[in-house]
């Protein structure tokens, strides 16, 4: 699943790099993903929003399997 997760992420990548952010995959464990936000992104006040209505929405859409997204 962390292939699937991978690309996802390089899918929503450019529109965090077009912010001076960038996501990194920290691990995917029993459908929970952990990302770590980078760049302007990691001290970001909307990184929560980010995170929950970005992140996990797209992922859940994309991977089914995945049940939650949390920021490390």
């Amino acid at each position: 699943m962390r292939e699937k997760v991978e690309a996802a992420l390089e899918e929503i990548r450019p529109n965090l790099q077009a912010d001076g952010g960038d996501i990194e995959l920290v691990d995917v464990e029993k459908g929970i993903a952990k990302v770590k936000l980078k760049g302007a992104c990691a001290g970001c006040p909307m990184s929560t929003m980010t995170i929950k209505w970005g992140v996990e929405n797209f992922l859940k859409k994309k991977i089914p399997e995945i049940v939650k997204v949390e920021a490390v």
